[in-house]
């Protein structure tokens, strides 16, 4: 069993930076894929971006490409995303998953674990 806990969102103007931070609990967070995805309101959950168990792999949705960073330390399992250049509509409600394993990184479907969600709003 793993627990996530997202913490870092907040309010931030069209052009700002955030860093989102993922605590897990457990021994073995460094043999599980970590992603995130955002659900806006109205909205389905979209997946943002993954990064691999040795972190030596990452994918990103296009939508964050070049803005946002993934990164993991597995020393002190937790996995951030940096948000660069954030717009209105990266606002949204943010989420860190788990990955035993799978093939489809960019599919909710693939996670075994959740988080609560932490919100980032960002104004025009």
């Amino acid at each position: 069993q793993v627990q996530l806990v997202e913490s870092g969102g907040g309010l931030v103007q069209a052009g700002g930076s955030l860093r989102l931070s993922c605590a897990a609990s457990g021994r073995t967070f460094s043999s599980y894929a970590m992603g995130w995805f955002r659900q806006a309101p109205g909205k389905e959950r979209e997946f943002v971006a993954v990064q691999g168990w040795g972190g030596l792999w990452t994918y990103y949705a296009d939508s964050v490409k070049g803005r946002f960073l993934i990164s993991r330390d597995n020393a002190e399992n937790t996995v951030y995303l940096r948000m660069n250049s954030l717009k209105p509509e990266d606002t949204a409600v943010y989420y860190c998953a788990a990955s035993v394993g799978g093939s489809t990184y960019s599919s909710g479907s693939n996670y075994d674990y959740w988080g609560q969600g932490t919100q980032v709003t960002v104004s025009s």
